[in-house]
Order: C-alpha cells, then sequence, then structure tokens
C-alpha cells in the first residue's frame, strides 16, 4: 500500500498498528533484558559492558520523538524512525563490546524477531525489505569487522523468518486488493443504478415527442419533397438522438438476451450494409476477411448487430479524413468467436483507455460514453470479452471474443 495515502480511515488503522508495534516493542526489549540481568544469560545491555542504560534512555527519547510524529499526522514514519533507531544503537552497542577483544560474540536480540514477524502488519513492501535486509546487512557488516562467522547461523534462521513474514505480507495484500476490488465494484454499480434509474425516466419522456418530431418531419418531406433540403438533415439528427435515447433506456433497463444460432457472416452483413453509406461519404473502405466456414454461434443476433453497429461507426468517426477499417472473423481454440476491428483514425491515449466503458466518459466531442458502455454490457451478457488496443495517430484494434457454445 502506498504510505502517501492520507485517507483519514488508513491513517487511523497506521495509528493502530504503530501503538501495538510500541506496546510489544517495550514489552518484548525490557523483559527480554531484565530476564538478561536475573539470569545473568549474557552480558550484553548490562550497565558494565557496552553502552549500557544508555540504550534505555534513548529508546525512552525515541519514544518521545515517536509520539510527537503521530500527534504531526505522520504516523507512517514511526516504524522506519524505530527501525532505523535499533539497527544504529545495536551496531554501536555490539561494536563497543566486542570489537579489539577476545570475548565470544554473542548476537542476536529477540525484540528483532519481533521486527521481522511484526513487519507484515503495516502492509507495506518497502518496510518489510527495510527490516529484513537492514537486519541481514547489520550481521554481514559485523561478521566482516569481528571476524566471526558465526552470524551465519542468524542470517540463516531471520532468512527463514523472513520468508514466513513475506508469506503473510503477501495474503494480507491479495486480502486488501480483494475487499478494494468488492468495494469499486460496489461502488460502480450503485452509481450505474442511480444512471438507469434517471436514464429511463429521461429516455421515456423524450421518446415520445420525438416520435411525434419525427412524424411530423417526414410528413412535411412527402407533402414539400422539392421545397427545403433540410429534411433529410433533420430526420437524421431525430435519429441520432433516437441512438442516445436508445443507450438510455438500455441502461435504466437492460434488455434480456434471448440465445439462438445465428451465423456472425449474416450479422457482420447487416451491419455494414447499415454503415455503408456513411463510410462511403466519408472516403472509408471496408474490407471484411472471413477466415473459412465458421460455425453458428449461440447469440442474440439483434444485441450483437448494436455491438457491431457501435465499434464500427466509432472506426468511421475516427477517420474524419478517410482511411481503411478491417473486420477479421476467425474461430479461435474451436470454441471462441473472434472478431476485430481495426480502423486508422487518431488513436486512444494510454490514460484514457483504461477508462472507456465507464458512464458518459467519452473521448469525443459531440460523444455521450453510453456507446462503447452499452456494448461491454451486451459483450459480458454473452459471456464475452471486450479488448482495446489504440496507438495514438496509429489507429484503434478492438476485439470481440464470443463463446461459440454457451453452456
Amino acid at each position: 500500500m502506498k504510505e502517501s495515502i492520507k485517507n483519514p480511515q488508513i491513517i487511523m488503522e497506521e495509528r493502530k498498528a504503530v501503538k501495538l508495534f510500541l506496546w510489544s516493542f517495550y514489552i518484548v526489549y525490557f523483559s527480554f533484558d531484565i530476564l538478561t540481568y536475573i539470569l545473568k544469560m549474557d552480558k550484553i545491555g548490562s550497565p558494565e559492558d557496552g553502552l549500557g542504560f544508555w540504550i534505555h534512555a534513548l529508546l525512552i527519547v525515541i519514544l518521545s520523538i515517536a509520539i510527537w510524529t503521530m500527534k504531526m499526522g505522520n504516523p507512517y514514519l514511526v516504524k522506519y524512525i524505530y527501525i532505523y533507531s535499533f539497527l544504529l544503537i545495536d551496531f554501536i552497542n555490539t561494536l563497543i563490546i566486542y570489537l579489539g577483544n577476545t570475548k565470544q560474540y554473542t548476537s542476536g536480540h529477540i525484540v528483532e524477531v519481533l521486527f521481522i514477524l511484526f513487519s507484515p502488519i503495516f502492509v507495506s513492501k518497502r518496510y518489510f525489505w527495510t527490516v529484513n535486509l537492514g537486519m541481514a546487512g547489520k550481521y554481514i557488516v559485523l561478521g566482516l569487522i569481528l571476524h566471526d562467522f558465526q552470524v551465519l547461523i542468524t542470517i540463516i534462521v531471520y532468512t527463514i523468518l523472513s520468508g514466513i513474514a513475506y508469506v503473510v505480507l503477501i495474503r494480507f495484500y491479495s486480502y486488501i486488493n480483494s475487499l478494494t476490488s468488492v468495494h469499486d465494484e460496489l461502488r460502480k454499480k450503485e452509481k450505474l443504478a442511480v444512471i438507469g434509474q434517471m436514464a429511463a425516466a429521461i429516455g421515456h419522456e423524450i421518446r415520445n415527442p420525438l416520435s411525434s418530431l419525427k412524424g411530423f418531419t417526414q410528413l412535411q418531406q412527402e407533402r414539400y419533397p422539392n421545397t427545403n433540403d433540410f429534411y433529410p438533415i433533420m430526420i437524421q439528427e431525430i435519429d441520432r438522438i433516437n441512438s442516445i435515447v436508445n443507450d438510455l433506456m438500455y441502461i435504466g433497463k437492460p434488455r434480456s438476451i434471448k440465445l439462438e444460432k445465428a451465423n456472425i457472416e449474416e450479422i457482420i452483413a447487416y451491419t455494414l450494409s447499415i454503415i455503408q453509406q456513411q463510410a462511403e461519404i466519408q472516403g472509408i473502405t471496408v474490407e471484411t476477411i472471413m477466415a473459412g466456414p465458421l460455425p453458428p454461434i449461440d447469440c442474440d443476433s439483434k444485441q450483437l448487430k448494436q455491438v457491431f453497429l457501435n465499434l464500427i461507426k466509432n472506426a468511421i468517426e475516427a477517420m474524419p479524413d478517410g482511411g481503411s477499417i478491417k473486420v477479421n472473423v476467425k474461430v479461435v481454440e474451436k470454441q471462441k468467436m473472434y472478431i476485430s476491428i481495426q480502423d486508422e483514425g487518431c488513436g486512444i491515449k494510454d490514460e484514457n483507455i483504461l477508462n472507456l466503458g465507464e458512464p458518459f466518459f467519452t473521448t469525443k466531442e459531440d460523444g455521450t460514453g453510453l456507446g462503447l458502455m452499452v456494448t461491454n454490457q451486451i459483450v459480458k451478457e454473452h459471456l464475452g470479452e471486450l479488448n482495446i488496443q489504440s496507438e495514438p495517430e496509429r489507429g484503434t484494434s478492438v476485439e470481440v471474443i464470443l463463446p461459440i457454445i454457451h453452456r
């Protein structure tokens, strides 16, 4: 997780983790030292060796700094303050005790195990590697300076513990990513539900007067066919509005798909017959490649016609100065139908591709952001995939992959 995130909930969770770490650190550290003094298991950290009680005084100072840092609203720094301070203090203390004498080096402090096993709690890979590489680096340097290679045993043990901690850390990441994904999906569904209700109401209110306008316009054109050249334009624009209303109505109340056997060749041919005139006006050629005899697929042919109509129309609109569109249809893996639509248009920026299909997101000046959303929804209802690849100024390729037989 990124530690720069300033979400209040995440900061609160970080504070809880830091408090738990501080309590555990001081309880473990002081308990271990007290037991060491009482049982006289070792002289490390005792008043007559090394830094003595100065270590404990320094830890109290570090605690004060940690509390101040948390009050300043940056609990993320506390764990780094402790690991760097501990490594430095323990390194200096060890050199004072063992450097220049023949005393047998006894490595390790129980609190180091706490650092390693506690590192996944903060759900930070940066901190995890700081702790584990810091520990290993400290012992490697001490082993070289003191010419004592018993530190290798400690490094091996800590490496095993680090592996266990890393597994826990990955599980935390996986769990958090799953929760984030579910949360985003719920937010998206709530957003679509609200949009759907609005769309259904707006679409219903627009459709009735729209039908009347088209009827009157057609009637006027029939009465006065040679008096006004704007009637065809008016009818065309009314049809465009009606297409937007249809998308709104689909969002508000998606139609249930009726699976029937249909030929993909006929669906593509029908779509091209509708769009052919617009393509010719813009100087665009459409090349269709059918790879051998294609089996029928289980689909709702009306909805698939809408899918390919939207995609080919987008390709045409991306090439206002003319160009070429290639429609490639073939069977892959004997179970899937692959349809690609490739244009030579302006392309789409990488940062925009991820947002394609979101409600009302569009890269067109006069677009609504509904067509691709409806297209994506229909493909999903057919248990298919919609993939978009694009390079700015070089064109866009849209791939639709549909199961031949629904199971």
